[in-house]
């Protein structure tokens, strides 16, 4: 299945993240994770690399794709990056996902790694998504958009014009970097309409319901911290499960405010909390249903 084919038959899709154990643990902890997967019905599941995107890294990740696809029958989305690799590495992944009958590919250039060389073959994302569609143009290829701008963007304009040479090398639609404030994404959203870009929006949620992941991952994307939201997680950093069903309540509400905006997409990143992912999908199971009837 193309997944870019799912925007035309849905008004809403819906679908989430997992990612690689780390590289110390075995490729069968994934099962765990993705043991009631079959209680959500996800449009598709995107497969990030574990930490640093290394050789062995991105062939666990297809691994995995193959596992959801095969095992599951849910269509996945295998992540791929290019700043530490060469073209003959990138065909080589290619020819793998392509015997895996796994036809969607997230393009990413990747964080750069101090322990991983940085090669020159692909300087952009947009140079990898070329590649990819001279190597086979049977490949669907998604791309990653940034509304609050990428931090090494001078600004949100030259972000959007880079999105654009991304759209026009063969990207068929995007998923936003995680975000806590919606206002961020309609602000984002009114600048690529006005920048003629068509492809369809998916907008990145990742619920926050440990203490661990606040400083590292707002450090991490760069995302803005409404003040509603820091309230909240101050309120109840230091009571776990408290902060659990907060970090929950406010994901829940972000989606329904931006379902109701008309956005054609909610991607979940699940931390590889499948439990989590449920219960958020419970919350907004009416809505979802009664959006694609």
């Amino acid at each position: 299945m193309i997944i870019s084919d799912l925007f035309k038959t849905k008004h809403l899709v819906f679908s989430l993240e997992v990612f690689p154990p780390q590289k110390t643990s075995s490729i069968d902890t994934i099962y765990s994770t993705l043991a009631n997967i079959n209680n959500l019905p996800a449009d598709f599941i995107s497969v990030t690399y574990g930490a640093g995107g290394s050789d062995a890294q991105r062939n666990k990740t297809c691994e995995i794709a193959s596992l959801i696809k095969s095992e599951y029958g849910i269509e996945p989305l295998s992540h791929l990056t290019c700043i530490s690799s060469d073209r003959v590495e990138i065909g080589n992944t290619l020819d793998i996902l392509k015997s895996h009958d796994i036809k969607n590919i997230m393009a990413l250039r990747g964080d750069k790694n101090p322990s991983l060389p940085i090669k020159h073959d692909f300087t952009h994302a947009s140079d990898l998504v070329r590649f990819i569609k001279e190597y086979d143009d049977s490949f669907n290829i998604v791309g990653a958009c940034y509304p609050e701008g990428h931090f090494e963007s001078s600004s949100i304009y030259q972000d959007i014009e880079n999105l654009k040479i991304k759209i026009d090398a063969g990207v068929s639609h995007l998923i936003t970097q995680l975000l806590f404030d919606n206002d961020s994404f309609y602000d984002f959203r009114d600048k690529t309409v006005a920048a003629g870009i068509t492809v369809p929006i998916e907008v990145g949620i990742m619920p926050i319901t440990k203490k661990s992941q606040i400083e590292k991952t707002v450090s991490m994307c760069g995302a803005s911290v409404p003040h509603r939201f820091a309230v909240l997680i101050n309120r109840y950093s230091d009571d776990p499960e408290a902060l659990r069903d907060a970090g929950i309540a406010y994901a829940t509400e972000q989606i329904i405010n931006l379902i109701a905006n008309g956005v054609p997409g909610i991607h979940i990143y699940t931390m590889n909390d499948i439990a989590v992912a449920q219960q958020i999908y419970a919350n907004i199971r009416s809505i979802i249903n009664a959006v694609n009837k």
